[in-house]
């Protein structure tokens, strides 16, 4: 069953913060680069408007797979809070963001990252 993208509005983020909150929390498992290598998780350049679990090379979970995500601002702004709630059954074992403007800080460096 596909995930519904959530009904809210994601604040304002800065991301030359995000870009500090990536190296200190997402760096470990994810590159950022264009054409960046997987780690433990995929390449996360591109992600915004990227469909869930379609990046060539990494093994994604069938959960994130079919979960019907389009990576949307919306969508990470709640994944980020809690992803194996998010989408159960997902791989990723990152505890997750608590603080809305990390988050928002961390998509708007994320959503920079784009041709």
């Amino acid at each position: 069953m596909a995930i519904p993208e959530p009904d809210i509005e994601v604040p304002s983020g800065d991301a030359a913060k995000g870009a500090k909150l990536f190296k200190s929390k997402c760096a470990q498992c994810h590159t950022d680069n264009k054409g960046g290598a997987t780690k433990q998780g995929p390449n996360l350049y591109g992600l915004l408007g990227r469909e869930a679990g379609q990046v060539e090379g990494y093994p994604f979970s069938e959960a994130n797979k079919s979960s019907g995500i389009v990576w949307s601002e919306k969508h990470l702004f709640h994944y980020l809070i809690n992803p194996k709630k998010y989408v159960p059954g997902t791989k990723m074992v990152f505890a997750g963001l608590k603080k809305d403007q990390e988050r928002a800080d961390l998509i708007a460096y994320l959503a920079s990252l784009k041709d």
